[in-house]
């Protein structure tokens, strides 16, 4: 199995920004795909942000606009910019990535609050 880890999450004022990140054992860069979802108490695992292999981009109509999905060569990672940021994006956010034969492999998640 191929750990993800997520990093970056934490506690922000509404309006404020976070950047969450996600890397990977091996070059990240290796995933027909990498996505980050978010999950709120009591909802389902939705798709925040995703980018594919080609570096094709796709957001959430919620947040387009405000995040910005983004791959690191040099660190190996992909990162999802975060500003912005409203009550309503508070969740536990995850990365994803797709693997070239159809696995799917998921981080451990990593909590954003967004609250005054």
């Amino acid at each position: 199995q191929v750990p993800l880890v997520e990093s970056g999450g934490g506690l922000v004022q509404p309006g404020g920004s976070l950047r969450l990140s996600c890397a990977a054992s091996g070059s990240i860069f290796r995933f027909t795909s990498v996505d980050w979802y978010r999950q709120a108490p009591g909802k389902e695992r939705d798709l925040v942000a995703g980018i594919n292999s080609g570096g094709t981009t796709n957001y959430a109509d919620s947040v387009k606009g405000r995040f910005t999905i983004s791959r690191d060569t040099a660190k190996n990672t992909v990162s999802l910019q975060m500003n912005s940021l409203k009550p309503e994006d508070t969740a536990v956010y995850y990365c994803h990535a797709l693997g070239s034969r159809g696995a799917n492999y998921w981080g451990q998640g990593t909590q954003v609050t967004v609250s005054s």
